[in-house]
């Protein structure tokens, strides 16, 4: 599965299309189930990034530092250049903002360790990018459209993702991963669960794009002006963030994992957000789940992508705490 796990993912994703569009009736039953099966992928990931290397990772503040710039520094700048082409439409306008101006802090972590990325690095900045996104997306809307539209920003969907997403699955990872150093049985059992990582990342994927195909319903004409824009906007973060990566003379895992967390965005976590927004307003949340698909589909690219991006063998300058 691993050898073939692109063409899985693709074709799991193809599923999910196909199910949301031949029952889109099912879609907000399966939104409910993505944070478990999102929960369940996470913990099997935390399954592999020891505690001792998570704290480790705490102390990379090189690595924290690039993580911080290309999200809220240049990501607020490549939006800043889409937003004057983008439609005249307030809620489409409101819901790209969102989407775009929040770093992913789940499935991210999946993604970047595919790709040969230091997930744990990662892990260890999500607590700072969840708190600077809450921090900053306020000011950042103000910026853009003026004060009301900051108004819809709430902390609850951001603490709710950080302890159901983030919290939960790591501490039973790091239970688990006590059994397995005392016992065979928890052993066994750690293996067995490493095992269902493509399994559990396909049944995300399906998951996910079955349950956001029916919200674009008859809003396609809507969110088709933020197509190219989302396109786009993957492109131009690999080469930026490899350039970040090469600024803060990053080794290739972390100038990987820098890449990822510049291109990935947090739709799983702004999409309440956005479905509370006013009825005048409702179509934010469908352009949040279209970059939503445009970005899974990105990912999957992403995996072969980022490692000939920032190939392994290119010159990797010294660290203290390597």
């Amino acid at each position: 599965m691993e050898h073939h796990q692109v063409a899985i993912y693709l074709a799991a994703m193809a599923a999910g299309g196909l199910a949301g569009w031949l029952a889109p009736a099912a879609g907000p039953g399966l939104e409910q189930a993505i944070s478990p099966v999102l929960g369940a992928l996470l913990f099997v990931t935390f399954l592999q990034v020891p505690a001792a290397a998570l704290f480790r990772s705490l102390r990379d503040g090189r690595f924290l530092a690039a993580a911080l710039a290309v999200n809220f520094v240049v990501v607020p700048l490549v939006v800043a250049a889409m937003f004057a082409l983008l439609p005249a439409d307030q809620a489409v306008r409101l819901g790209f903002l969102l989407v775009m101006l929040c770093p992913c802090v789940d499935y991210v972590i999946v993604f970047c360790g595919l790709a040969g990325g230091s997930g744990r690095r990662l892990l260890a900045a999500t607590p700072l990018l969840l708190v600077a996104q809450m921090l900053l997306l306020p000011g950042f809307l103000y910026l853009f459209l003026g004060a009301g539209p900051a108004d819809v920003v709430e902390a609850g969907p951001f603490l709710d993702a950080f302890l159901v997403l983030i919290v939960v699955p790591l501490a039973l990872a790091w239970a688990l991963q006590a059994w397995a150093a005392r016992r065979p049985a928890g052993r066994r059992v750690s293996a067995a669960a490493s095992a269902t990582m493509v399994p559990l990342m396909a049944a995300t994927l399906l998951t996910v794009v079955a349950s956001q195909v029916p919200e674009l319903g008859d809003n396609l004409t809507d969110v088709a002006g933020v197509l190219p824009f989302y396109a786009a906007f993957l492109v131009i973060m690999a080469f930026a963030g490899r350039g970040v990566a090469r600024l803060f003379r990053l080794d290739v895992p972390a100038g990987r994992a820098v890449v990822f967390t510049g291109a990935t965005r947090n739709s799983l976590v702004v999409l309440p957000l956005a479905l509370a927004l006013p009825d005048t307003l409702a179509v934010a949340a469908v352009v949040v789940v279209t970059q939503t698909l445009v970005e899974l589909l990105g990912m999957v690219v992403y995996v072969r992508l980022v490692p000939r991006l920032v190939p392994a063998g290119q010159p990797v300058p010294p660290r203290a705490e390597e």
